[in-house]
């Protein structure tokens, strides 16, 4: 089989590497068939992960196999799999997870204590696991990872299921459920916070403004009922919930200084440069602040209910429906959201 290989900066390629095999009873072996770029791998994408910046402390040099979004066709499991069969479509989440451990029954599962400590596909920091980008893929534990996809749901649409949408449904539908009608602050850089838009809005925010120096971003955005704006001026207890993804410390600083008494900021951002935050400022207002590698198996059926009431259309932020031998010439282009697709799935 091959596997979409990150080997320098903007460069990627196919490699040959042996197909997986079932190495126990609990595993399947998975093809992509729509996979997508998380906003994180523009980053490895630059360079951003390299040991060139040596503040990082979980720097990664390539080679390494590429991808952690897709939804994909089940090709075999073992004896013991009872939730998923061969041909069934699901969603491979992007961190693996045995769903046994203490954490992982917590719904703690990026941090699954049965793997190395941030266990991933796409990138060889908790062991080499593959990337998404692969012809096939192997999951150690197919009942506690893969989720079906429900058969109403395009696989093009939810091909981010893995993360990206996912993610975006619990960086703001649990605070809305506890303050309905709150205002939303979106400061972003890609297809989170464009989620999140059309998240908030299907889920009552009362205002949702949007900031964004990308105006075809921000012409979507208003799509999703958002309000835009290119830059970020601070508004004073403006909001209730703020998001961050940008990945730089200067935009989280902004956002948090828009908040509320007793505010929440969800950031989603990598950051990889070191920055300052307004702590005084912080402390004063009562902000709450987090800043997580976020435990997405949990979200995903929720997410997936979501969609299929037809109130968010996640299809909107998919920028480019691209064949999958595209891969190694399209992925490194600037792209929001391109999906990928195998023209045998």
């Amino acid at each position: 089989m091959r596997e979409l290989t990150y080997v320098a900066r903007h460069t990627v390629e196919w490699r040959e590497a042996p197909d997986p095999k079932l190495r126990s009873d609990q595993e399947a072996i998975v093809a992509p068939v729509a996979a997508t770029s998380c906003d994180v791998d523009s980053a490895i994408l630059a360079g951003h992960t390299t040991r060139r910046q040596p503040h990082i402390k979980h720097s990664i040099d390539p080679p390494f196999a590429l991808g952690h979004e897709c939804v994909a066709k089940v090709v075999e499991t073992g004896d013991a799999v009872t939730t998923v069969v061969p041909g069934d479509l699901v969603v491979v989440p992007w961190s693996i997870n045995c769903g046994s451990c203490d954490h992982c029954r917590a719904g703690l599962t990026a941090h699954c204590t049965a793997v190395p400590h941030m266990a991933m596909y796409g990138a060889p920091i908790g062991g080499s696991w593959g990337g998404l980008f692969s012809d096939l893929v192997r999951v150690p534990w197919a009942d506690a990872m893969l989720v079906p996809l429900p058969t109403d749901l395009d696989p093009v649409a939810m091909a981010s299921a893995s993360d990206n949408w996912s993610l975006s449904w619990r960086l703001v539908a649990p605070h809305l459920k506890s303050r309905p009608g709150a205002r939303v602050l979106v400061v972003a850089r890609g297809s989170i916070g464009l989620y999140v838009c059309d998240i908030a809005r299907a889920l009552g925010a009362s205002q949702v403004l949007y900031v964004d120096p990308d105006p075809e971003h921000r012409e979507i955005a208003r799509g999703y009922g958002a309000a835009t704006a290119e830059t970020l001026e601070p508004v004073r207890h403006g909001f209730d919930i703020a998001v961050e993804a940008t990945g730089r410390v200067d935009q989280l600083a902004l956002a948090v200084k828009c908040l509320a008494p007793e505010g929440i900021c969800e950031s989603a951002g990598n950051h990889f440069r070191p920055g300052e935050l307004p702590l005084l400022d912080m402390y004063l207002t009562g902000v709450t602040i987090r800043i997580a590698r976020d435990n997405v198996r949990n979200h995903i059926p929720d997410a997936l209910e979501l969609a299929r009431t037809g109130h968010v259309d996640p299809a909107r932020v998919v920028s480019h429906v691209l064949d999958w031998e595209q891969l190694p010439d399209a992925l490194p282009e600037k792209r929001l959201k391109p999906v990928f697709v195998r023209a045998d799935g």
